[in-house]
């Protein structure tokens, strides 16, 4: 089986045409980046105003019991509302969209709203000392010390709907879904093995990309880095040196002579 998986993987025929894997995967990718946008567009904001005013809180609550949905079931009762109501290929496409986006909104959200709730009170009272307001306090002082929770909200949300957007062949539209519900279909075990394996390491890919997307944008005296934490030392050796009685080092070591 594994013998004839690699064969699948390895040959030509696999990888070219309207159908093959190439195909798919940028037909899978479509519609997981949609969603994601989409989601984004809706979550970002939203997630960003309740961490901010601290108000409507059930929101996230509300959008984290969506994970419990049935994913295909929600997706067959979506299909069978707008279907009939939308001609062409969209009767297909925005049924999916729409089940892929209640997906990956309470990841998103989630990870914003926890990264702006975060932030040090004492951070915003300092901003707003500074003579910051409103969203200067957002665009300035929140979102740059909420930026890894809200990139590993991405990054959850991109994992999620990558692994799910195989429901949307299930009502006629392509991407690696095609070889999961043909193959099952047909019995043909090796191609729906393999389109679930490139599944699985598009994920990987996906997220490793991410990884290091966060890893450039965040500060590094964010994430607890090496740079972050030599920075943190050094400033709080100045604090306590600067604290220190005259003649005695921050360490409590041996008294520092003032003889040249």
């Amino acid at each position: 089986m594994i013998a004839n998986i690699v064969e699948w993987l390895t040959s030509s025929a696999t990888w070219s045409g309207d159908t093959g894997l190439w195909a798919r995967i940028v037909e899978h990718l479509w519609y997981s980046l949609l969603a994601v946008a989409i989601a984004a567009v809706i979550a970002i904001p939203l997630g960003l105003w309740v961490g901010h005013t601290g108000r409507a809180k059930w929101l996230v609550s509300l959008a984290n019991s969506l994970r419990a949905v049935p994913t295909l079931g929600l997706l067959f009762a979506v299909a069978l509302w707008l279907g009939p109501k939308i001609s062409g290929d969209l009767a297909f496409l925005i049924p999916s969209v729409v089940v892929l986006v209640i997906l990956v909104i309470p990841p998103i959200l989630s990870g914003v709203y926890a990264g702006v709730e975060a932030v040090d009170p004492a951070t915003r009272d300092a901003a707003r000392g500074m003579g910051m307001r409103g969203m200067e306090v957002v665009r300035q002082v929140e979102i740059p010390n909420a930026m890894p929770l809200i990139l590993s909200g991405l990054r959850s949300a991109f994992l999620q709907v990558i692994a799910t957007a195989t429901v949307a062949a299930y009502i006629g539209l392509g991407g690696l879904g095609r070889y999961l519900v043909d193959g099952i279909k047909t019995g043909d075990y090796v191609s729906t093995a393999g389109g679930a394996l490139v599944v699985s390491l598009l994920a990987l890919l996906v997220d490793g990309i991410l990884a290091l997307v966060q890893r450039l944008v965040v500060s590094p005296g964010l994430t607890g880095g090496r740079s972050g934490r030599s920075r943190r030392g050094r400033r709080n050796a100045e604090v306590a040196n600067s604290s220190a009685p005259a003649g005695m080092s921050a360490d409590g070591g041996g008294v520092v002579s003032d003889a040249t």
